[in-house]
């Protein structure tokens, strides 16, 4: 306890002397207008309950990240209610250009993610739904062309969270893509709570019926515009109710794994072999239970390195009554739950908790967490005290003594609760669901955008996050799964280029490394999907460069 004091003492008085970054509510000065729909009926349909996924992107090349976002639909599908791809105007500010780009579908959506699938500079667009999937061909004048079929990737499941990778290490962007289960209209179960009819939980639609949990799929990229399902032939074997994807390199052996969030039932980790082939390793690596050696409920995921020790670690969300589970990554393939010691066990308890990132919001060089909240039940407040809307929560870092390779328990970094100090408590509580960070008005600090379930969408932009310094890395041509490391001063940081993540979504593709005070990184190393590695000597702060293999760094 009495250390616990000194470092919120700690947190009180640096907050007093470096005032904090504010998340201010951008979205009608932004120009966007955009609002979830799923269709809700009074009949209780699951499918309702999930919400949509966003992505930042760079479509047209220009520098600018612009922004789509997934919508669901009524039921049977109306015409309005569309995907929508905001073109970021350069100054605050997006307009819609979905009609002219070609990318309105009214299927209904799930999640999204993006990445240049055919290597000619510009990102490809693939879309889950519950239905038939989308993949849209970007033709890099502003228009995007429907190749699903060509493509062979418009599977017809419960689709939810993808994410592109290299799995293969052969220079072409693989996809990974999550289902959940079979699900029918006509065949819906449902709760009745004091006479009144509720959404049931997905075991219970399981229960007694013909549905089931859905196995995920993974295609491989042909290199001809074509993907092969080579899900059984890599060991992508298991049957669960997934709901979000997660790439990276957590044993630093140059070759991408997979942990995926599932709904009620254990979570897992599929560790890349490095011959095409995936070992399911959860429970060997214990991040498919808790603690207490129970399931949880994952609705998010995010890899991320938020001790600065050059291995991975592992934030999972769930459901309310349970916490947001932070594994610490030991190093030897095996990862720790600190959720509590953490600081954000006990905090994230009460909230029904679905998008979570790693981000340096404040750009001091060690990730924060930011985790979106809300009920799935909307009349949840007839039974209980919990409510529909719930605010957001970020938990700031408070960093660690650095030069260490392995770290005693009293040593790893502790998070602290300022969702109330950066503005987000201020801010109507929302029906959180999907969430994707980047920085939209290329400042230098890391803003976030919100696809609120059936409601109007958020973007929150960071006010003083840039007070501190930073470095932007855009990668160019066959990139996905590179591993970046920056050290500057005190600080080696370690990041990876990567698709998917949080909920249904994807952050920037571009790496953002928070500084602190330090004006100059003094090595930047990047290792490419292929092996090789290239090496930059004393590089300014403050500003976003262009790294292509075999090519010297470029400024924007």
């Amino acid at each position: 306890m009495k250390c616990i004091s000194h470092l919120l003492l700690s947190l009180t008085l640096s907050t007093l002397a470096h005032p904090q970054p504010q998340f201010v509510d951008a979205t009608a000065e932004a120009g966007i207008t955009f609002r979830h729909v799923d269709g809700r009926s009074g009949q209780k349909y699951l499918i309702e309950t999930l919400g949509s996924g966003a992505l930042f992107f760079d479509y047209d090349n220009d520098g600018n990240r612009d922004l789509y976002i997934v919508n669901a639909n009524t039921i049977p599908a109306a015409t309005e209610n569309r995907n929508t791809l905001y073109r970021n105007n350069g100054d605050g500010t997006f307009t819609d250009v979905t009609e002219t780009a070609g990318v309105g579908d009214i299927g209904y959506g799930v999640g999204c993610a993006a990445a240049d699938i055919d290597n000619d500079g510009y990102a490809e667009l693939y879309v889950t739904n519950f239905g038939a999937n989308r993949l849209y061909h970007n033709n890099g004048d502003r228009t995007f062309t429907d190749i699903t079929h060509k493509a062979g990737v418009g599977d017809e499941r419960w689709g939810t969270s993808c994410a592109f990778l290299d799995y293969d290490l052969d220079g072409d962007a693989d996809l990974y893509v999550v289902n959940y289960m079979k699900f029918s209209v006509a065949e819906n179960r449902w709760w009745e709570t004091r006479g009144i009819r509720t959404y049931c939980s997905p075991t219970d639609q399981i229960a007694g019926s013909h549905f089931v949990s859905e196995p995920d799929i993974l295609y491989r990229n042909n290199g001809d515009g074509t993907f092969t399902d080579v899900t059984a032939a890599s060991g992508i074997s298991h049957r669960a109710l997934g709901l979000a994807v997660a790439v990276g390199d957590y044993n630093n052996d140059g070759t991408p794994d997979l942990h995926i969030a599932n709904d009620m039932e254990a979570d897992l980790l599929y560790q890349n072999n490095g011959d095409g082939t995936f070992t399911e390793t959860a429970a060997l690596t214990g991040v498919g239970y808790d603690e207490n050696g129970m399931p949880g409920s994952g609705m998010g995921s995010a890899f991320g390195d938020y001790d600065n020790d050059g291995y991975l670690d592992l934030v999972v969300s769930n459901a309310s009554a349970l916490p947001v589970i932070l594994y610490h990554n030991e190093q030897s393939q095996f990862f720790s739950d600190v959720s509590y010691v953490s600081g954000i066990g006990a905090v994230t308890v009460p909230y029904f908790k679905w998008a979570v990132e790693f981000f340096d919001y404040n750009n001091d060089g060690y990730l924060d967490i930011f985790v979106a909240n809300g009920h799935l039940q909307e009349n949840i407040g007839l039974f209980s005290d919990a409510t529909y809307a719930q605010g957001d929560l970020l938990f700031q870092n408070n960093g660690i003594a650095t030069g260490r390779t392995r770290l005693a328990e009293e040593d790893r970094p502790r998070f602290t609760d300022v969702s109330s100090i950066v503005g987000l408590t201020q801010l109507p509580p929302k029906v959180g669901r999907a969430a994707a960070c980047g920085d939209y008005d290329n400042d230098g600090d890391i803003d976030i955008f919100l696809n609120n379930s059936n409601q109007p969408a958020t973007l929150l932009r960071n006010e003083g996050g840039n007070r501190n310094h930073w470095i932007i890395i855009q990668t160019l041509g066959t990139s996905i799964g590179a591993r970046i490391t920056v050290k500057a001063g005190d600080l080696s940081l370690v990041r990876e280029v990567r698709s998917g993540a949080s909920y249904l979504s994807q952050s920037d593709l571009r790496v953002h490394f928070g500084l602190g005070e330090h004006t100059n990184v003094e090595l930047l190393e990047i290792r490419w999907p292929s092996g090789h590695v290239a090496q930059f000597f004393n590089l300014k702060a403050d500003q976003v460069l262009r790294l292509e293999e075999g090519n010297a760094v470029m400024a924007r």
